[in-house]
């Protein structure tokens, strides 16, 4: 079941929270018919209804089902969420936006992504069978710190045992195309033990996925994208540990572990299509250059929360993050990394290879006025440092020089409840302050023959605000409105290694100043009886906003003025047929950016920066030991003005299908995505690079997958 919840400030995520909040949201459907969902993302225990932003949570059963039928965190949430751009179904999430803009990936609150050099692999960084429910927050907002401008999507892993002894959880899942060719053939193996003993409990956990080539609607093996890196053909290992202790009735310590490994296999090239004839590229075995891509992620996080302390409630959190994301190379379209001092043009093959450490700290403390319980203050601080450079591998050359981040804000909340809570005001304060500091560095060969870039150490703060209303006249009916501001920095390390004339001095370079979002919407949202309807219109604009543009073979930043504004509708309905749920959903978006800098947004964004509009149909059946889901998403067509007609969106649909029954020794899970087995170009093929032959890229045909599972 998918809850929806409409909410404002909802923030920074410490799924290690308080038990009694995941205690409190454990039962959604009984949560819901309250009226009150405590989600951990919201950085408060005020129920969702008290305040006034967008959220879904996508809980255990839901997210269970799409990924059977998809495969991965960032399937289910672009599967069910219609301003969510549809994925590449590639390693990489470059182009893949929220609102328009990027999310932030977070696990337990530790955000994913690296702020210095975004990698586009933080939606592959642990494997989904450790996850108890996503929590996706839309909009900007900057509580959650560096990052958001499109929202967060916090994973929350799975909570301790509450039991006492052992306890524990097991997974044999196979799949398979519709042809069912041996090489299109994949499998996961995962397990789960669980153990409590008085104060102490514990987990430890394994996931091990293998996955075959991919093949279109057309029965073709769908194109490899070599630099990028591949879902398809590859092999996945995920590690998780929790270790909790109870130091009394209200506080708690946890610490928790994972790493996670995604590796290409290396056994296909691809073969190039023909965009005039609408023939994608596709893949033949080969052995590519060079290291097979890879994405490894390597997370710590030690929390301790007191649910009663001083009559509030305390969240701490310590973590540290480490990532090495490493991009398959080619020779000849990769002109970026050429140099006629090392090899002749042409002959020149290298790869890079992400390199990121991240460690930090989150501090809240919340609680009523004394004197004045209808309000409620939150105070905290979070800090943030990271450090990051891109190599390349193979000629062991710097494209991205070592850089260093230091985030330190602190921020205070408020929300005050009036009328018998019947009309509630929030609103609060974040100041960031962030420091940049790279050293003197000389750029590759290809930007215009190498420059030298004097380093420096800028330093950029700002104080952003938030605010709203939330009317709830009767139970279940609410209407709200809020103004929060986004923060984040560009993609630092795309902009420095791109520096391509003399004389720049990092101290002075305004291209590395921070990106404010100011995010307006209004909202309403009905939810009684037998309806759970929804409808937001929000604003979102930025100054020096940062577009991805595809240069050389390479995508770039340029800092441009953007403005989106958009429209969600969401509707579902219990049928008289008990356990039937029929549900839809629609986002029409619109962006815009001052392309030529007069100072007027005149051209639209186009698909690697904005999503098409969609309307999504389901139908869910659940009674007795039988659950079931069919789903649509009709992504419409769409033209960019501005563009050439090339770019324009053709538009296409893909239906799903999942089944399940519930035997009394596990649960047995058939799913099938694509149904139909319809042949579409996928979007960010279609409207980014729709005359690259060698990355005109098809959407996967029919694939089933045949799984089972059982808790203990």
């Amino acid at each position: 079941m998918r809850i929806r919840v409409r909410s404002l400030l909802a923030v920074s995520s410490l799924a290690l929270a308080a038990p009694a909040l995941a205690q409190q949201a454990h039962d959604p459907s009984e949560a819901e018919e309250q009226g009150e969902i405590v989600v951990t993302g919201a950085r408060t225990v005020l129920p969702a209804n008290a305040l006034p932003l967008t959220i879904d949570v996508i809980d255990r059963a839901a997210l269970d089902q799409q990924v059977a039928i998809a495969g991965s965190v960032v399937d289910a949430v672009a599967n069910l969420t219609p301003s969510f751009s549809p994925t590449r179904q590639k390693l990489s999430g470059a182009g893949e936006t929220l609102r328009g803009r990027s999310p932030l990936y977070a696990i337990n609150g530790i955000p994913q992504s690296t702020p210095l050099r975004d990698g586009a692999r933080d939606g592959f960084t642990i494997d989904p069978f450790f996850i108890d429910r996503v929590e996706l927050i839309y909009g900007s907002n900057a509580l959650q710190g560096i990052g958001g401008t499109g929202g967060i999507v916090n994973q929350v892993t799975v909570a301790p045992p509450a039991a006492e002894g052992l306890s524990g959880r097991a997974l044999v899942q196979g799949n398979a195309d519709t042809g069912f060719r041996d090489d299109g053939m994949g499998g996961k193996l995962a397990g789960l033990l669980a153990w409590r003993s008085g104060r102490f409990d514990a987990m430890v956990g394994a996931a091990y996925e293998k996955r075959g080539a991919f093949y279109d609607g057309a029965g073709r093996r769908v194109g490899t994208d070599l630099t990028q890196g591949e879902t398809q053909d590859s092999q996945s290992w995920s590690l998780f540990a929790r270790l909790g202790y109870a130091v009394s009735d209200t506080m708690r310590l946890d610490l928790t572990a994972s790493r996670f490994e995604l590796k290409g296999d290396g056994d296909y090239v691809a073969v190039n299509g023909d965009y005039r004839i609408d023939l994608p590229t596709s893949s033949v075995r080969g052995t590519p250059p060079g290291v097979p891509a890879t994405n490894r992620t390597e997370s710590v996080a030690l929390s301790l929360t007191d649910s009663s302390l001083w009559g509030g409630n305390l969240v701490s959190q310590l973590f540290y993050n480490r990532s090495r994301d490493t991009y398959g190379g080619e020779i000849a379209p990769i002109a970026t990394f050429q140099d006629a001092r090392i090899a002749p043009v042409g002959t020149l093959f290298d790869q890079s290879q992400n390199r990121s450490r991240k460690f930090g700290g989150k501090l809240s403390y919340e609680r009523a006025i004394p004197g004045f319980e209808a309000l409620t203050a939150t105070l905290g601080f979070d800090a943030l440092f990271d450090k990051t450079e891109q190599r390349l591998i193979a000629t062991d050359r710097v494209w991205v020089p070592p850089a260093e981040f230091r985030s330190l804000a602190p921020f205070a909340q408020a929300n005050l409840a009036l009328f018998d809570k019947k009309l509630r005001l929030a609103g609060g304060v974040r100041h960031e302050s962030v420091k940049i500091t790279i050293d003197d560095y000389t750029t590759l060969a290809s930007y215009a023959g190498g420059h030298f870039v004097s380093g420096g150490s800028p330093e950029f703060s700002d104080t952003l605000l938030n605010g709203g209303v939330i009317v709830e006249p009767w139970a279940g009916i609410r209407a709200y409105a809020s103004y929060a501001e986004g923060y984040t920095v560009p993609d630092v390390g795309r902009i420095a290694r791109a520096i391509n004339r003399d004389g720049v001095d990092l101290d002075h370079y305004l291209d590395l100043t921070p990106i404010v979002s100011n995010n307006r919407e209004v909202g309403f949202e009905l939810k009684r009886g037998p309806l759970d309807a929804s409808a937001s219109y929000f604003w979102s604009s930025s100054d020096q906003g940062s577009l991805l543009v595809l240069v050389g073979g390479s995508y770039e930043v340029q800092r441009q003025r953007v403005e989106i504004e958009g429209l969600e509708l969401n509707l579902a309905v219990r049928t008289p047929l008990d356990g039937l749920r029929i549900s839809t959903g629609y986002a029409h978006l619109i962006g815009r950016t001052d392309a030529d800098g007069d100072g007027s947004v005149d051209q639209d964004l186009d698909g690697a920066n904005i999503s098409p509009d969609r309307f999504n149909l389901a139908a869910t059946y659940a009674a007795g030991p039988i659950s079931a889901r069919v789903q649509t998403q009709f992504y419409l067509s769409r033209r960019y003005d501005g563009l050439a007609r090339v770019f324009d969106f053709g538009g296409y649909n893909v239906t799903d299908a999942s089944i399940r029954y519930q035997t009394g020794f596990g649960g047995v899970t058939l799913s099938a995505q694509n149904l139909f087995d319809a042949f579409y170009i996928d979007y960010y093929s279609d409207t980014v690079r729709p005359t690259d032959n060698a990355h005109y890229f098809a959407g996967r045909g029919r694939n089933f997958t045949l799984g089972w599972d059982l808790r203990f």
